[in-house]
């Protein structure tokens, strides 16, 4: 069962949760805005040792703890490495007191009905093993929504609280994450489906069963405040979507209660050329800004 210490924290909602979880096919774009071009990392092996690099370089800041920063989401290849010494779900609990999450999807079908749906996940049950092994809190699992389609936005959401209550016999808290892409013409209406889909799967869950929301910033204020006070709902995190960093802050300020779960607007503007000085005096004004966005 989920420690409740790391339950509370998480529900309290004083902080936000970094998402470090870039994966294969995301990595070169975030090594290439931290300075390091693609060209540079010649193979899969040598690409995730350098973005672990940039990883740790995050991790150890004297910014990065528990006061503002409440949980990170961590890559398959992140979860077996170590931090200063210590496997890194044990390090983020035991020593930056950050929870520790852990991204289980391996991508995305073909657009099919407005969206994208989940590929399978081989060998599911032997990851979500391993993570309960390595400390692991919670899971990520990512979908795309590109059109207000009805019936391709239930199949998305249908498809999300099937491999949520799967992770939850495992005793780990699942952040289901139907991305709405920012760009298209019917996002608001988009939103509107999507809310009242995941309405119907939320009421359906028994009391005891608790997920996470990770879900794109809305056009409507407050638009997701009733999912956040929904009784199997532990927390409804913000992703950034493509928006820059001050855009994406300024839409979270206008959504209470609700968090921030940024990855590339957490990076911007950090770089492997900068000193240590420099990369923690940015990454901590990073920080204080997206947390007073995120407790607004």
């Amino acid at each position: 069962m989920p420690d409740q210490n790391q339950i509370d924290l998480i529900g309290a909602g004083r902080g936000f949760i970094a998402a470090l979880d870039q994966s294969g096919g995301s990595t070169p774009k975030a090594l290439s805005a931290y300075g390091i071009t693609t060209e540079a990392t010649l193979s899969d092996s040598k690409m995730f040792e350098l973005i672990h690099e940039m990883r740790h370089r995050i991790v150890i800041s004297p910014n990065f703890t528990g006061k503002k920063v409440i949980g990170a989401i961590l890559f398959e290849d992140t979860m077996e490495r170590n931090f200063q010494g210590k496997r890194s779900a044990q390090y983020l609990w035991e020593e930056r007191g950050i929870v520790p999450f852990l991204k289980v999807d391996k991508g995305l079908a073909e657009f099919y009905e407005g969206v994208q749906l989940m590929n399978d996940i081989p060998d599911l049950d032997l990851l979500l093993k391993r993570a309960v092994n390595l400390n692991i809190f919670g899971t990520k699992m990512r979908s795309v929504i590109n059109s207000a389609n009805l019936v391709g936005i239930s199949k998305n959401v249908k498809q999300q609280f099937t491999m949520g209550k799967k992770i939850l016999e495992y005793g780990l808290i699942p952040i289901l994450e139907p991305e709405i892409t920012i760009g298209i013409p019917d996002k608001a209406e988009a939103e509107i489906i999507l809310k009242k889909e995941i309405i119907k799967q939320l009421d359906a869950l028994s009391n005891n069963q608790k997920i996470m929301l990770k879900l794109t910033l809305p056009e409507a204020k407050n638009h997701y405040l009733e999912l956040i006070g929904h009784k199997n709902v532990l927390s409804v995190v913000a992703l950034s979507g493509g928006y820059t960093r001050s855009d994406a802050i300024g839409r979270l300020s206008q959504n209470k209660s609700m968090i921030a779960s940024f990855s590339r607007a957490l990076t911007e503007g950090l770089s492997v050329h900068q000193s240590d000085l420099e990369f923690h005096k940015m990454l901590g004004q990073t920080i204080d800004s997206i947390y007073q966005a995120s407790i607004s």
